[in-house]
């Protein structure tokens, strides 16, 4: 696909930045509760927190919903994402809880949007682990049997079963979630969250947390918060800070593109009448969708790694962005023509086992990292029960399941995630996708379909 026009961003493609934007934090204040970070996780935490009466000061350093909160790919999955046999051998034990979790987060997201009027263009058509070879669909069968003994659910089908496009052999259709607009959904949040009685500073960057004589401290430019407790909901970014458990978050650099509107009778002869996101299952998960705009979005395919902190600022390489291009028109090739017209990316942070987890640092100071890949919804569900366990000290069941109390993590994720290390599975995916023959497939079928037709 073309990708000589294509505007680059810092933000995401999903909607306009606000203008409203809140005045940033300007004199010292004193409050029961601070929350670090005005994405989805600290946003639902201060709605959590204002809906217990609580006095709760929300820091944000750009604008709520800014960061990955609207940069992903709009998807509500029903189960945990990953390598399941993977993560089944790395945390046998969690992947149990991780089931019942990513369900609950699901149906949680779906009542926020009910509870607070958000229209999002949510789709509660599930969302599809998708196989592009017999070989993959060898995977998805085997990581399908690994969610049904863990409690999971989905439906195993092939292409025609499940409405997949052409140049896909089957997958597995998860049995809760869905798609939608991101952007849009982080923004409904947020204007909960400013009708809310909570304190909201955005353009408001913490430069430093530490803990003084039993109370947290908060640092910024302009003023300074003294808070009782207070939550890091910070996803990759809160590296910076010594209070943060080390190696708590590894940061990624991911990147999504989105097609120019297509006509709908070229999107009709690709044969994706069920319109599922899906989420391939390379060793790097690439996700497909099609919009309500008629466009199709294309994410993640490579992750480069952050080296330090501060993260920069930054938009997506062109390089990156070609390859993705070159990704969608292997899959979609009646579509090699289209055009990339926009193209945005950010920070995700990968916990220390690639799963959802939470915990505390000393007596009043709580964090969660919950993305990781496995869709946004688990991130606000988390932060959700976090507020509640900081509010009355008791612990829901998913919450305990993910809980821990370390302030220092082990560094094998951080080791894993090295630059020369994620080229190399880059790599692979590649020689696979070379070897499975998916354009072909897809050029194949197509012209079955027209021959039938004519």
């Amino acid at each position: 696909m073309r990708t000589d026009t294509t505007t680059y961003s810092n933000f995401t493609g999903w909607i306009d930045r606000p203008d409203d934007v809140r005045p940033a934090l300007d004199g010292d204040l004193t409050c029961d509760i601070a929350v670090i970070g005005g994405g989805m996780g600290g946003m639902a935490a201060v709605l959590r927190l204002s809906e217990r009466g609580q006095d709760v000061v929300l820091l944000e350093a750009e604008f709520c919903g800014y960061g990955s909160a609207s940069r992903n790919g709009g998807q509500i999955a029903g189960a945990p994402g990953g390598d399941l046999r993977m993560l089944s051998v790395q945390s046998p034990k969690k992947m149990p809880v991780m089931a019942k979790l990513a369900e609950h987060a699901g149906r949680y997201v779906e009542n926020l949007m009910k509870t607070h009027d958000i229209e999002c263009d949510y789709v509660a058509n599930g969302l599809v682990w998708g196989a592009v070879s017999p070989l993959m669909m060898l995977r998805v069968r085997t990581q399908a049997a690994i969610l049904r003994a863990f409690g999971g659910g989905g439906t195993v089908g092939n292409r025609e079963e499940l409405g997949l496009p052409m140049g896909f052999v089957g997958g597995m259709r998860e049995s809760i979630g869905g798609m939608l607009n991101p952007g849009k959904l982080a923004r409904g949040v947020r204007r909960a969250v400013l009708a809310s009685s909570a304190q909201v500073y955005e353009q408001t960057r913490v430069s430093d947390v530490r803990r003084t004589r039993g109370i947290v401290e908060i640092t910024t430019p302009h003023g300074t918060v003294r808070a009782s407790k207070v939550m890091l909901a910070t996803n990759a970014y809160g590296g910076e800070w010594d209070i943060t458990p080390k190696n708590l978050a590894t940061p990624l650099y991911v990147i999504e593109i989105e097609s120019e509107p297509i006509a709908p009778e070229r999107l009709a002869e690709l044969d994706w009448t069920s319109r599922c996101g899906i989420i391939t299952q390379h060793q790097v998960m690439t996700h497909y969708r099609l919009t309500e705009r008629n466009t199709i979005v294309c994410g993640v395919r490579q992750a480069q790694r952050g080296q330090t902190f501060p993260l920069p600022d930054r938009v997506p390489d062109p390089v990156v962005v070609q390859d993705m291009g070159k990704d969608l028109a292997n899959r979609f090739p009646t579509l090699s023509d289209v055009a990339i017209e926009r193209a945005w990316g950010g920070w995700i942070g990968i916990s220390p086992d690639w799963l959802s987890v939470a915990g505390q640092v000393g007596d009043n100071v709580f964090y969660s990292m919950a993305c990781n890949g496995h869709g946004l919804c688990q991130v606000p569900y988390v932060a959700h029960q976090l507020a509640d366990y900081m509010v009355d000290g008791e612990m829901a069941d998913d919450l305990a399941g993910i809980w821990s109390n370390t302030s220092k993590y082990s560094a094998s994720m951080s080791l894993l995630m090295q630059p020369f290390v994620l080229r190399t599975i880059s790599g692979v995916d590649r020689f696979n996708d070379f070897l499975s023959g998916s354009r072909t497939l897809a050029r194949r079928t197509l012209r079955r379909r027209r021959r039938g037709n004519s």
